[in-house]
C-alpha cells in the first residue's frame, strides 16, 4: 500500500470520527492493537487498519480536548482566575478580546494550562501577550449561534482547544501580576504591531499590512473583507502557504546563489543543504510572526517535506503531498474543520493535476494563467460547499493580485517591518511604499469585484454534488487532445442545483432564529417570505444580519423579502437591518419607526393592516394611531391565522400596557398555536390574561444563552406550561424551525438535528 492510500485512509477515518453526534467511549481505544496491522503484508489488513488508527487518533486528541470542561454550576458568577494573556488583544468597539490561559481556576472546574476566551468591556487596560494576571470573571461553557447556513463557533473554538469563553468583570480584583518575557514571541509580535501603529497612524491599509505582517486580522473592515471576498483575494490578505512558502523560496535560491561564492563555507557544507536550511530559517521566522497558528504550522509542515525532498531524494507530488497530510494530521487531526485545510491541500493538488508533464506552455503569463484557470476550476466545488458562492471576478483578480501581493507588497512588508527595529526611518518608508502598493492595486479589486456578476452564488450542495463536480474539474483540466474533456462540464451541473423547494401549498414554515439576546423569524407560505425583526448589531463589523440571516436566507434558496418588519427600534431587533436590505432585495418594509429607516417602500406599521398570501391571513394587530404608546409597547404585532383560526402570534417587545390593549379589543381572537414570547421572556410581559387568550401549544423565546438579563424569566416560562404550552428557547435550542399544515405541527431544534460532538449540551 502506497503512503497516499494509506494517508487518504488516515484521514477518512478522522472524518467519521468528526461527523458523529455524540463523543464515543474511551473504552474503544482498546481497539488500538488492531492497528498493527498496519505493518501487515496483506493489503486488506491495512486498509482498515489506516482507517482505524485514524478514527482512533482523533478519539485519543478529542478526548484529551474534552475531558476540560467548565463547572455549569458557576455560570453567571464570578469566578477568580490566575494566568496568562495568550494572544494578541483584539480591540473591536468597545470591547477588547483575548485569549487566556488558566494556572489557578479557582471553582471554575477548569484545569491548570487550560485556554479560555475573554472579553474586557469598557476602558480595558493595555494588555500585552505573555503578562500574568488576576482576573474576576464570569464564564461559561463554549456556545455559540446554531443556525443552518451559519458559521460554527463552537466548532471554531474547539479546534483552538478554548474550553470556556467569558468577560472580566470590571471593578477590584483585577491587578497585573506580572509583567512579560522579553523574548516570548506575541510579546515581539505585539511590539511590532504596536510599531505598526505608531509610524503609520492613519493609512487606509494598515490594517492589510498588519495582517500580512503578522497573520492579525483582527482591524481589517468589513468593506474590505467585502472587496477582498468578491474578489477570491481574501487568501493573499493573511500569512498562507503562498507567502511563507515564497519567502522560503526566495531564501533557498539566494542562499544557493551566494554560497558558492563563500570560500571555504561551500566545502564545509554543499550549496543545496545551506540552501534548504536558509529557507527552513526564513519560513519558521515568517511563521513566528504569526505566532505559529495553525494555518501557518500546516504551512511549515508542507514546505519541510518540499525542502526535505530538495535535500534528500526527489519524490512525486503525489507521494510528498500524501506526507504533509499525514503530518499534518497527526499535528492535529482537527484541522479538518477548517476550510484553509481543504483548500491549502487541495490547490496544491489540483495545480500538479492540471500542470504537471504539459509541454508547449508558451510564456510565463501563459503558464501563470493556467495555473489561475486551474485554481479557480478545481477549487470550485470545494468553495461551493464550504461557502455557497464561487468568486467569478477571482480568476481576473488573482492574475493580477497575486504576483502584485507576493513580489511587491509582502517584500515590502517583511523588510519594512524588519527594519522598523534597526532603522526606524528607513523602515517606515518601506512600509508606506506597502501602503502605496495596496492602494494601487485596491482600485483594480473594487472593479473587478464591483460588478453584479462578480458573486457565483448558489444554493447549499451535497458531498456527492460535490465529488461528481471533482471529477468533472479533473476531467476538464486533461490534457488538450485528449477526446470528450466537454463532458466535464455535464459533471459540474450538480453544482448548478435548483434552489430548495418552498414549502408547498397549504403549508406555513416559521423559523425563529438562534441570533442570541435578539429576534429574527422567517414566516414563508408556498409564494411568499416575511422576515420579522433582524437581530441585534453587536460590534462596528459584527451583526446578526450578516452572521445569522442572511446566510439562512441563502441557504433556503430566497432571493427577494416581500415583507420585512422591523417591530421597535431596540438594537436587538433592528441591528441587522442594514447587511440584510444589502444582501436582498426588499419589497416592502414595514415597521413602528419609520423616521429610522430610509427608503421609498418604507411603511409604518398600523393595526388593521392586513394581506392575503396562499391561504394565509396576515393581520398587524398592533399598534394603533390612537394609543399614544412608545418605546417597547409601539412594537408591531403580527397575527396569522388560516380558515378563522390563529396559527402564529409574533409580539415583539410589548410590554403589560400593549397587552392589555390588545386583550381589550381581540380577546379570543389572540389565539395561536404558536407565540414568539414578548420581551423575550421577560417579567415586563406576558401578563396573566395575554397568556390565557392565547393559549398557545408552542411558547417560543428568541434569547441568548446566560444573556445578563436572565431571560426566559422562570415564572413566565411556568405561566405559559400551566396553560398547556411546550417552552422552547433559541439559545439552548439554537434555530426553531415549524412547518404547520392540515396534519398538524412538526419542529425541530437546529442544536439537537445538527449536533456534532464538540457543540455543549446547554440544557
Amino acid at each position: 500500500m502506497s503512503m497516499r492510500t494509506g494517508s487518504a485512509l488516515f484521514l477518512l477515518g478522522i472524518l467519521a470520527l468528526a461527523s458523529i453526534p455524540v463523543f464515543p467511549s474511551p473504552l474503544f481505544l482498546w481497539l488500538a492493537p488492531l492497528c498493527l496491522g498496519l505493518w501487515s503484508p496483506r493489503g486488506s489488513l491495512r486498509w482498515p487498519a489506516w482507517f482505524l488508527a485514524g478514527a482512533l487518533y482523533a478519539l485519543y486528541r478529542g478526548g484529551a480536548i474534552l475531558s476540560v470542561n467548565l463547572d455549569p454550576a458557576v455560570e453567571g458568577s464570578s469566578v477568580t482566575v490566575v494566568g496568562q494573556v495568550d494572544s494578541l488583544p483584539e480591540q473591536k468597539g468597545d470591547v477588547k478580546r483575548f485569549n487566556f490561559r488558566l494556572e489557578s481556576a479557582g471553582r471554575s472546574g477548569l484545569a491548570p494550562g487550560t485556554r479560555v476566551r475573554l472579553g474586557w468591556y469598557d476602558d480595558a487596560p493595555a494588555l500585552v501577550p505573555g503578562e500574568y494576571w488576576r482576573l474576576r470573571v464570569r464564564l461559561k461553557r463554549p456556545a455559540g449561534f446554531m443556525n443552518p447556513g451559519s458559521f460554527d463557533y463552537e466548532g471554531w473554538l474547539f479546534q483552538h482547544r478554548l474550553r470556556a469563553t467569558g468577560y472580566v468583570v470590571a471593578g477590584a480584583g483585577n491587578d497585573r501580576l506580572k509583567a512579560a518575557g522579553h523574548w516570548r514571541p506575541d510579546v515581539w509580535r505585539f511590539r511590532l504591531r504596536e510599531r505598526i501603529h505608531a509610524v503609520m497612524p492613519e493609512r487606509d491599509f494598515r490594517s492589510l499590512i498588519v495582517a500580512l505582517a503578522l497573520g492579525d486580522q483582527s482591524a481589517i473592515s468589513a468593506q474590505a473583507w467585502a472587496v477582498l471576498n468578491r474578489t477570491g483575494t481574501n487568501h493573499l490578505l493573511a500569512i498562507s502557504g503562498l507567502h511563507i512558502g515564497l519567502v522560503a523560496a526566495l531564501a533557498l535560491y539566494f542562499v544557493r546563489w551566494i554560497w558558492p561564492r563563500l570560500g571555504r563555507a561551500a566545502l564545509r557544507m554543499p550549496a543545496p543543504w545551506a540552501g534548504a536550511a536558509a529557507g527552513l530559517l526564513a519560513a519558521v521566522f515568517y511563521s513566528a510572526l504569526a505566532g505559529f497558528s495553525i494555518p501557518t504550522q500546516r504551512s511549515m509542515i508542507m514546505i519541510l517535506v518540499g525542502l526535505g525532498a530538495t535535500v534528500y531524494r526527489p519524490v512525486g507530488l503525489s507521494h510528498a503531498l500524501a506526507l504533509a497530510l499525514l503530518l499534518v494530521l497527526l499535528l492535529d487531526p482537527f484541522s479538518v474543520l477548517a476550510p484553509g485545510f481543504w483548500l491549502s491541500f487541495l490547490a496544491v493538488a489540483w495545480i500538479g493535476w492540471g500542470m504537471h508533464g504539459r509541454v508547449g506552455q508558451g510564456t510565463l503569463w501563459d503558464r501563470w494563467g493556467r495555473v489561475q484557470v486551474v485554481v479557480s476550476l478545481g477549487l470550485a466545488p470545494a468553495l461551493a460547499l464550504w461557502f455557497q458562492q464561487i468568486s467569478v471576478a477571482g480568476l481576473i483578480a488573482n492574475l493580477l493580485a497575486v504576483p502584485w501581493v507576493s513580489f511587491v507588497t509582502v517584500p515590502l512588508v517583511l523588510a519594512g517591518s524588519l527594519m522598523l527595529w534597526v532603522a526606524p526611518a528607513l523602515g517606515t518608508g518601506l512600509l508606506r511604499l506597502a501602503d502605496g502598493s495596496l492602494s494601487l492595486l485596491w482600485p483594480f479589486l473594487e472593479l473587478t469585484g464591483g460588478n453584479e456578476f462578480a458573486i457565483l452564488a448558489l444554493t447549499p450542495v451535497s458531498i456527492m454534488a460535490v465529488i461528481c463536480a471533482g471529477l468533472g474539474a479533473a476531467i476538464l483540466l486533461l490534457p488538450r487532445g485528449l477526446p470528450g474533456r466537454w463532458l466535464g462540464w455535464l459533471w459540474m451541473l450538480p453544482l448548478l442545483a435548483p434552489d430548495p423547494l418552498p414549502p408547498g401549498p397549504g403549508v406555513l414554515h416559521l423559523a425563529l432564529l438562534d441570533v442570541g439576546q435578539g429576534l429574527a423569524a422567517v414566516v414563508r407560505t408556498d409564494r411568499h417570505t416575511l422576515l420579522f425583526d433582524t437581530g441585534p448589531q453587536f460590534g462596528p463589523d459584527f451583526n446578526a444580519g450578516d452572521a445569522v440571516v442572511v446566510p439562512w436566507l441563502r441557504q433556503a434558496g430566497i432571493k427577494n423579502l416581500d415583507v420585512l418588519l422591523v417591530s421597535h427600534g431596540d438594537n436587538d431587533h433592528i441591528g441587522g437591518l442594514r447587511s440584510v436590505r444589502e444582501a436582498v432585495p426588499v419589497d416592502r418594509l414595514l415597521t413602528s419607526v419609520p423616521a429610522r429607516v430610509r427608503g421609498t417602500n418604507v411603511a409604518p406599521c398600523r393595526a388593521g393592516t392586513h394581506w392575503e398570501w396562499d391561504g394565509f391571513i396576515f393581520t398587524l394587530l398592533h399598534p394603533d394611531r390612537e394609543d399614544r404608546l412608545q418605546g417597547n409597547n409601539a412594537s408591531c404585532v403580527l397575527h396569522v391565522a388560516r380558515n378563522g383560526q390563529g396559527i402564529l402570534l409574533l409580539t415583539g417587545d410589548i410590554e403589560r400596557e400593549a397587552e392589555q390593549v390588545l386583550v381589550r379589543r381581540f380577546a379570543s381572537a389572540l389565539r395561536a398555536v404558536i407565540i414568539v414570547v414578548p420581551h423575550h421572556g421577560s417579567r415586563t410581559s406576558s401578563t396573566p390574561n395575554l397568556v390565557q387568550a392565547v393559549q398557545a401549544r408552542y411558547a417560543l423565546y428568541p434569547a441568548g444563552f446566560r444573556n445578563r438579563f436572565g431571560f426566559p424569566k422562570q415564572d413566565i416560562m411556568q405561566r405559559y406550561q400551566q396553560h398547556g404550552a411546550i417552552n422552547l428557547d433559541t439559545g439552548r435550542n439554537g434555530a426553531l424551525e415549524f412547518v404547520i399544515d392540515e396534519t398538524g405541527v412538526r419542529f425541530s431544534a437546529h442544536r439537537l438535528s445538527a449536533r456534532r460532538f464538540w457543540h455543549s449540551r446547554l440544557h
